[in-house]
């Protein structure tokens, strides 16, 4: 199988700083990018790669770009928690135009979907990729949405997606959460690849993680399905890490850690998912 694939690959964020790492990574494999952002792009562009400054809202820009790319790799929006109001129009109706430009094109989409979209799911438990969504603000319910997007366009009109539910894609683990959820950058690109290479896909979800072996909160997902294996891992920072936690409950309390304390209001904790009356 060639490492390159035949169609050009739409990259939205491309000015944010997982778009950047993929930009770079894959531009070096001699990949021809298609790159947006709402913001100007910081660095140099690659050769073979063009950049065009968009809000995904246009809904007139967004489809044009994806002409003739055979993939989208969808990382643009807000990407940390905001007020409802800032979310929905890159989050919810941004990513309507990323699908229906993939419709138009019948190209794949590889959507940057979160762990906050299980976010309030209790440290203790082991979720397969098909457990119950439990997002942990407005942020984390975009991305919950974006994956049933991906779905209901997979059924009614074959669009392949893969939705990504990345960790903590950062350089190295900054504290003791991310000892379960780190992903480096290396197994990001390499993950990325994947998806966009592997000859069928359909609807799939990914825990987008590292091989971290001393704490584990996420398992059975597709990736054997894509020949992907994580490399790297966090175990190496347990040391320096293990000590490294907020000391807020809620924030230590559930995996989407720091985002599930941002406009906390019970008075009592919340009953365990298994257990709560629905």
């Amino acid at each position: 199988m060639t490492d390159t694939p035949a169609k050009p690959v739409l990259l939205t964020g491309a000015t944010g700083a997982l778009g950047r790492v993929l930009t770079k990574s894959l531009s070096a494999l001699g990949w021809r990018l298609v790159l947006t952002d709402i913001a100007p792009f910081p660095d140099p562009v690659p050769a073979g790669c063009a950049f065009t400054q968009a809000d995904l809202s246009d809904g007139v820009t967004i489809p044009r770009l994806a002409e003739g790319c055979g993939t989208i790799i969808h990382l643009g929006g807000v990407s940390v928690e905001r007020p409802f109001e800032e979310v929905i129009g890159p989050n919810i109706r941004g990513l309507f135009h990323i699908y229906e430009a993939a419709r138009l094109e019948k190209a794949r989409v590889i959507f940057a979907s979160s762990n906050h979209a299980v976010g309030f799911h209790e440290r203790t438990e082991s979720l397969p990729a098909d457990t119950q969504f439990l997002p942990d603000g407005y942020y984390g319910l975009s991305k919950a949405y974006g994956e049933l997007m991906g779905r209901m366009y997979w059924f009614k009109h074959g669009v392949e997606n893969v939705n990504v539910r990345i960790g903590s894609a950062r350089e190295e683990p900054i504290d003791a959460r991310m000892l379960a959820s780190w992903m480096s950058y290396g197994d990001l690109s390499r993950l990325m690849q994947r998806c966009v290479l592997t000859p069928f896909v359909g609807c799939v979800a990914i825990w987008g993680t590292s091989a971290n072996t001393r704490m584990t909160w996420w398992r059975d997902d597709a990736r054997s399905a894509l020949g992907w294996t994580a490399i790297d891992s966090a175990d190496p920072f347990a040391g320096q890490l293990a000590g490294a936690v907020s000391g807020d409950p809620v924030q230590e309390r559930y995996m989407g850690g720091a985002f599930c304390a941002i406009g906390y209001s019970r008075h009592e904790p919340a009953p365990i998912w298994g257990e709560r009356d629905v």
